[in-house]
């Protein structure tokens, strides 16, 4: 990936992380936002965007939401960026953190104790 566009996903994440705080849509303040990556395609004609919803109580409002918000956050990035083509915003919920938080709890559940050399017993 050019170096180009590894700068423009980190501004992108930077600016898109500011501009979601300022959006007063009740189905996008549904708990704490935050841009865990961006993917621009080599063209700039697309940016996917995969956001970690912390708090999260209805997944289907929280994408309308986004997605109806996505003009104006796309409007305020060019903006921002003064890009000479601001790229179109694909927003995905990112889903990293769920899972790493039920692979915890199934391994919470495991009664695995340690021998006393401080080995564990399977």
């Amino acid at each position: 990936m050019p170096k180009s566009i590894l700068r423009i996903n980190e501004d992108i994440s930077r600016e898109l992380s500011a501009l979601l705080r300022n959006i007063k849509d009740p189905r996008v303040n549904q708990g704490m936002i935050s841009v865990t990556s961006v993917e621009t395609s080599s063209d700039l004609s697309h940016a996917k965007v995969y956001l970690s919803v912390f708090n999260l109580k209805s997944r289907d409002d929280f994408m309308k939401g986004i997605k109806s918000a996505s003009g104006h956050l796309r409007f305020e990035l060019g903006h921002a960026l003064k890009l000479r083509h601001t790229p179109e915003l694909i927003f995905e919920l990112d889903k990293s953190l769920e899972h790493g938080a039920k692979i915890n709890s199934i391994l919470s559940e495991l009664n695995i104790t340690p021998d006393e050399e401080g080995k564990v017993d399977e």
